[in-house]
């Protein structure tokens, strides 16, 4: 910890400033305490409220957090979990990729794409992919809309919570949850309000409690719930547009991230009464996870917004990627009706092998993963599957602050043969009677 003499100022914005100089010289580091509200301000000879509304300014900044009776300190950069590789020599039912041999020839669509580079100056969104979106989703999305070009869902829901939002604000998620959206709230010092989600998705009446504690953005899987595989149902679609009709002011994103291979349609739960709103499709799960693109439909203040970020000659997606999703979109049907089917096969039968052998699976699951509640907590249970040969995910990642749901085990079925289904399912069933 830094002298306290160090920090120096009359006014709150001069304290402030001070303290942010130490962070930046490195005087002050992650984890280190400020002094008292009062001890400093007797230092200083200022009143305690000029010294808390520093600290208030600090906050806000996300330069430093407040922690109760703990005092306030300077912010860490928050760790955020991402998917990984299993270990060697396990069986991998954890890193949450998609069956490589479902996925559609890459090399062969570069060949027929006959690209002419782009300079400075090209629109930020090729044109082929604007028509396939528009001419794709105009009987699914009944208002008028613009289309974006993001790097990919999470790139897409970052950038549209940061042009609407302020530090501090409440953004309403899935409870379970995604775990990259609760880490991009964290990293961006906005609070999570989860929301439970039942065999239907999110739950209306839970949704409308956080609405009124203040949310002031909703964040909606409305196909393949991660990590639950759950969709909405048309009734529950219309249930969440009603909850929603009443906060016109509220920003909606919908991640519908699996939509060219989900086995269930798209129910749209913004209404059409919304000012502010995306949909957003990413390519990842059906194209490659590292086609980095996600296509955006959104209002006209919203798209105006993610254009300020996403300029021709700036900070512009690829080209050369936009031109490759949409010559894949456009020729891959085949191929996504393939994966649909393989993985609507996998994931049902693990369910009935699990089921067989005792072992809940409560969530109609869409999508390649299966979610296993375990209430006394995965941690065990996932360490003995390692001892075993299985690498699965400990579904506590996906719970945000203050979750309620019941902890439990993300199984990607992805590219699970009959005989590793069954014997999984064995050796998971008797790990849950021991």
């Amino acid at each position: 910890m830094t002298d306290r003499t160090a920090i120096q100022g009359a006014t709150a914005g001069e304290i402030s400033g001070s303290v942010r100089d130490l962070v930046g010289a490195g005087r002050l580091r992650p984890g280190d305490p400020v002094p008292p509200i009062r001890e400093l301000a007797a230092e200083l000879g200022v009143h305690r409220n000029t010294v808390a509304a520093a600290y208030r300014m600090l906050v806000g900044a996300g330069v430093a957090e407040t922690r109760g009776r703990h005092g306030t300190v300077i912010t860490a950069l928050p760790q955020l979990p991402g998917e990984a590789e299993a270990h060697r020599g396990l069986v991998d039912l954890s890193s949450g990729n998609p069956d490589p041999a479902l996925l559609p020839d890459v090399p062969a669509a570069l060949s027929r794409l006959g690209y002419r580079m782009q300079m400075y100056g090209s629109a930020a969104v090729e044109p082929r992919l604007a028509q396939w979106a528009r001419r794709t989703w105009a009987d699914e999305v009944d208002v008028p809309f613009e289309v974006s070009v993001t790097h990919g869902a999470v790139d897409a829901v970052e950038r549209l919570l940061l042009a609407h939002l302020t530090r501090g604000d409440l953004v309403a998620m899935e409870d379970p949850c995604f775990y990259a959206s609760e880490g991009t709230l964290r990293l961006n010092g906005f609070r999570a309000a989860p929301v439970r989600v039942d065999a239907a998705g999110m739950e209306p009446a839970a949704l409308h409690a956080a609405l009124a504690a203040g949310a002031r953005a909703v964040l909606i899987t409305p196909r393949v719930h991660s990590p639950t595989g759950v969709s909405l149902t048309a009734d529950r679609a219309a249930e969440l547009r009603a909850v929603l009709a009443r906060h016109p002011h509220v920003l909606v994103v919908e991640d519908d991230h699996f939509s060219a291979i989900s086995r269930t349609p798209y129910h749209r739960p913004t209404p059409h009464t919304a000012r502010r709103w995306a949909l957003v499709r990413s390519v990842a799960k059906f194209l490659g996870p590292d086609l980095r693109v996600a296509v955006v439909a959104s209002d006209v203040d919203t798209a105006n917004r993610l254009g300020t970020r996403l300029r021709p000659g700036a900070t512009w997606v690829s080209r050369l990627l936009q031109q490759l999703a949409a010559e894949l979109l456009e020729t891959s049907t085949d191929t996504f009706a393939r994966a649909r089917d393989a993985y609507r096969d996998r994931v049902d039968a693990l369910r009935t092998e699990l089921a067989a052998t005792g072992v809940e699976t409560p969530f109609p699951t869409n999508g390649f993963n299966v979610w296993v509640p375990i209430p006394e907590g995965p941690a065990a249970t996932v360490a003995a599957l390692h001892e075993s040969g299985w690498s699965v995910r400990d579904g506590s990642l996906f719970l945000p602050p203050g979750s309620t749901a019941t902890p439990g085990l993300r199984i990607t079925a992805a590219r699970l043969t009959p005989p590793q289904t069954r014997e999984f399912a064995r050796c998971l069933g008797e790990l849950r009677r021991s």
